[in-house]
């Protein structure tokens, strides 16, 4: 049946006051959005605009649409994953602050698909995206309604791949900022978000002791670096496998073991994807792998583990914890995937702390301002986020630490601005 976009589709509307109280929550440790969201209510740089945003459905996520609320945007909101969805957050937006939520956790594919049809009967005219489905469902069956976009932002490193591919082959038919590319996006929502979060997500699902185990990273970005640091912390023995030289290479200076995956598979105890491409584990690294190891994703998509080739190998597959599958193999050997291979950080915990969305979520409210404000002037391509836009989030974050930085002064600043003066 198709989702109505004339209302809601969530789990039960009753979980409303419960996901009040995590927005709250998670607004004492979000004071950038918080600020921002001050100036939108008597400034409202985005009133009157559709924005239609597929994202995942958090607390973090809720103050974000009630920023863009403030500031005077008509919001439908969907989840950019099946599996990151908190229903009472979804109930307390839907039911006490008039936003149009179609997000179920655990949703099916087909379900997921009519969210993000439901939220582009809105007919929105700025997207946020995470994962780039909205645009590409946008691209691909909604033609018609494009002329009426002037512009969006997306959230992920995937969604940034997949958009600056339809920017090369001249698909893309309307300009997107590429929120990802922000150093106070980057920097630290993948380090140390999901480098916090990805472990929690683990932990959570299996109960496992991290210190003496091989974790093997697959990736050595953003992510990866903030992954294998708090591995290592916890004490395990950190492998990274990489195809870029610069990043194998920093790794191995980080002080973590560079294998190729091919030799890493036969020595893992847990194995994590960050690399958002596809079939990172295969057929072939499964048939080496350990009796009992467990494998995870936490990059954008599940198809990073090849789960249909798993799926063939099987003689069994059985659940044996909340978020753990168990995959029985001829030899006798158990495999077990967490989170149906999807992100582990959100399938088995709450995704990334909020005071790292905080600077995530600054950004994507002031380039949706942006984007309204200078819509006429951008060109349909993938632009990274302003530079000013990115240092004023800085700024905010740290006054709102309480911490105090030095400023040049005009001696200093002509230095840096003159050839003349030598050894």
């Amino acid at each position: 049946m198709k989702v109505s976009a004339k209302g809601n589709d969530v789990k039960d509307l009753n979980l409303a006051a419960q996901g009040q109280d995590l927005i709250d929550w998670a607004a004492r440790e979000m004071p950038v959005l918080t600020l921002i969201r001050q100036r939108f209510e008597k400034a409202q740089p985005l009133k009157g605009l559709r924005v239609g945003a597929c994202l995942h459905v958090t607390s973090e996520t809720a103050n974000l649409m009630l920023t863009l609320k403030a500031g005077g945007a008509d919001v439908a909101l969907c989840a950019s994953n099946p599996l990151s969805t908190n229903d009472a957050v979804a109930a307390a937006l839907a039911s006490q602050h008039g936003i149009k939520t179609y997000a179920i956790r655990g949703e099916d594919n087909d379900t997921y698909y009519q969210h993000i049809e439901a939220a582009l009967d809105h007919r929105p005219q700025l997207t946020m995206d995470d994962g780039a489905d909205l645009v590409s469902v946008l691209h691909k069956s909604r033609q018609d309604q494009i002329p009426d976009v002037i512009g969006g932002t997306e959230e992920t490193t995937t969604g940034v791949i997949r958009l600056r591919a339809m920017a090369d082959r001249g698909v893309l038919r309307y300009p997107i900022i590429a929120v990802n590319e922000a150093d106070t996006k980057h920097m630290f929502d993948n380090r140390y978000g999901t480098g916090q979060s990805t472990l929690d997500g683990i932990i959570r699902s299996t109960n496992v002791l991290l210190a003496g185990k091989t974790f093997v990273i697959a990736g050595y970005g953003w992510v990866g670096r903030g992954l294998a640091s708090r591995a290592k912390g916890h004490g395990a023995d950190v492998v990274v496998t990489e195809v870029d030289s610069v990043k194998a290479l920093e790794a191995a200076m980080d002080g973590f073991r560079v294998l190729k995956m091919d030799d890493a598979a036969r020595a893992g105890d847990i194995f994590v994807t960050v690399t958002g491409d596809v079939n990172v584990l295969d057929r072939k690294h499964f048939e080496v792998m350990k009796d009992g190891a467990i494998l995870a994703n936490s990059g954008h998509f599940n198809s990073e583990i090849n789960l249909k080739a798993l799926d063939d190998m099987a003689t069994g597959v059985r659940q044996v914890r909340p978020s753990v599958q168990e995959y029985k193999l001829q030899d006798g050997r158990r495999l077990h995937v967490l989170g149906e291979g999807r992100l582990i950080n959100l399938a088995g915990a709450e995704g990334h702390p909020a005071a790292v969305m905080d600077m995530s979520f600054a950004n994507q409210a002031l380039c949706a301002e942006y984007v309204n404000a200078n819509a006429s002037k951008l060109e349909r391509r993938v632009y990274d986020v302003p530079d000013d836009i990115d240092k004023e989030v800085a700024r905010l974050k740290l006054r709102a630490m309480g911490i105090a930085i030095d400023t040049l002064t005009e001696e200093q600043q002509r230095y840096l601005t003159s050839w003349e003066e030598g050894t």
